[in-house]
């Protein structure tokens, strides 16, 4: 694969994003080869082999963009604390086995970014395989709760639990008197042209005119929001709401514009009609989640569907730094994100042309499928390394433009 060929199709899959996000984004994936593998999630699935014996495997509801961060903590619309998937953008029906395939090629690209061993990563993959093979072979999906969590997921659990909605909300936005606004830092948020900001607020006017209390959603101020890595220059906003009154009842939301799949060229399984993307992002979480965040919902503004869901604050991401790399805790930590896309599936047995739980025990008892998944993982890690040096090389020469 040529330089040219893959900086272009980074290009092409990024055409038409805003500029200035996008210029974030191509920033952040200079990084390391790993930040690179987030914003780039459409490469894996163009280079995905068309005859793989890896599509030998039950369809099941897949996030499609499944990586060593897109695991988190967050409040449920029921208010309790949940740890599991958090990102469902690419969501698609497809083979079990892409989904885990890219999770272990993250997670060989994470161990070479940050010094750890090929034995060890290899390890940590047949853990994974392991784990959760063994929990679709159990049959029966879960979750993780405070009481029974343990090392770095517990403890993400605990902060959450203690964090205050306040202190989001003061970490993001100004104060003056008794209103509120967003904090244009530059990191969070940037400003928003009027038109843009006025079909915002017309499009929050009449979803608030169908709530009981229509109050709670009167717009406050809208900003062009930043967050994600592969998502970065797409229409999004954080929206500051009126929520239980002024200043520390204001509530923060998330409002995404939703594409359509990377995977949709790729995916060889029909697809249900959904009527509109964001419906497949809102249906597949909804489905696959314990519980869903709060305000989680699918709406159209115009032309365009997108999502909306209450705004968490990016800390709350499961990031394996500095004493998360510790052996046993890493271990730990990927022995639970193994049983938490296990679950997943499960939750989404049978539904719209997925798999039955009874297959995909069955598929978990197997052992043909797991050696084949860590080497395919492993080759294509190497490859995301070659990429990122392509990207950053063409990056430094001008080469890559928005």
């Amino acid at each position: 694969m040529t330089r040219d060929n893959v900086v272009q199709r980074i290009m092409d899959f990024n055409a038409g994003r805003d500029p200035e996000r996008l210029a974030l984004k191509y920033r952040a994936m200079l990084a390391d080869a790993f930040v690179f593998l987030r914003g780039s999630c459409h490469l894996f699935y163009e280079d995905w082999p068309v005859r793989s014996p890896l599509d030998a495997a039950p369809a099941t509801w897949i996030c499609g963009d499944l990586h060593l961060e897109n695991f988190g903590t967050f409040k449920g619309d029921n208010r309790l604390t949940y740890f599991d998937l958090n990102d469902f953008d690419e969501a698609a029906l497809a083979p079990c086995t892409w989904d885990v395939a890219r999770f272990l090629a993250s997670l060989v690209v994470w161990a070479r970014v940050n010094g750890i061993a090929s034995g060890e990563a290899v390890v940590l993959s047949r853990a994974f395989i392991e784990t959760y093979a063994s929990t679709l072979a159990e049959g029966k999906p879960r979750w993780i709760e405070r009481t029974t969590a343990e090392g770095i997921v517990r403890e993400l659990l605990l902060r959450l639990k203690r964090r205050q909605r306040l202190a989001l909300l003061d970490s993001r936005t100004e104060v003056s008197g008794r209103r509120r606004k967003l904090a244009l830092d530059g990191r969070h948020a940037l400003p928003v042209g009027d038109e843009e900001r006025a079909r915002v607020v017309e499009f929050m006017g009449r979803l608030a005119a169908k709530q009981p209390d229509p109050r709670f959603l009167k717009v406050l101020d809208v900003a062009r929001r930043i967050g994600g890595t592969g998502s970065l220059g797409l229409e999004r906003y954080a929206i500051l709401v009126r929520g239980r009154g002024n200043p520390d009842g204001n509530f923060l939301l998330d409002l995404k514009y939703a594409p359509g799949s990377a995977l949709r060229p790729y995916l060889k399984l029909r697809q249900p009609e959904w009527g509109a993307e964001a419906q497949r992002v809102v249906s597949v979480q909804q489905r696959a989640q314990a519980a869903s965040p709060a305000f989680l919902q699918a709406a159209r503004m115009g032309e365009r569907s997108y999502v909306l869901r209450e705004l968490m604050p990016s800390d709350d991401r499961l990031t394996l730094t500095g004493q998360n790399r510790k052996p046993k805790r890493l271990a730990g930590a990927i022995h639970t994100m193994a049983q938490v896309v296990a679950w997943a599936e499960m939750r989404g047995g049978r539904y719209q042309g997925a798999a039955s739980i009874d297959e995909l025990a069955e598929f978990g008892r197997r052992k043909d499928w797991r050696k084949p998944l860590i080497d395919y993982a492993r080759h294509y890690a190497r490859q995301v390394d070659d990429d990122w040096r392509e990207f950053r090389s063409a990056y430094r020469d001008k080469a890559v433009t928005v």
